[in-house]
């Protein structure tokens, strides 16, 4: 299975993919410590802590959901986060069609 599928990927992340392809790593240099200080800071304030949570679900819907992220080839958390992530930040769309 690759790494992504490009289907998935939008107009900025299919060039960012693009670029990296073009990128000849032997040609980069090492960045000075206090870059490397800079760069730490910048990543530890960008990434965000985790927290648990615990739901309780029906049998025949946690079998559902499983089927659906075997599908798409996910874990069912992955599958479930992602869904309450679009959700929250409004990107949770209905995609079913309408038959007139």
């Amino acid at each position: 299975m690759a790494k992504y599928d490009p289907m998935y990927l939008n107009s900025d992340e299919k060039d960012l993919v693009r670029d990296i392809k073009k990128l000849d790593v032997r040609t980069l240099k090492r960045p000075t410590k206090k870059e490397q200080v800079h760069i730490r800071k910048a990543a530890k304030a960008f990434v965000e802590r985790e927290s648990k949570m615990n739901i309780r679900i029906a049998p025949s819907e946690l079998a559902q959901i499983k089927a659906k992220a075997e599908g798409e080839g996910l874990k069912y958390q992955t599958l479930v986060k992602s869904v309450l992530h679009k959700y929250v930040t409004g990107q949770l769309v209905n995609r079913s069609k309408k038959i007139v």
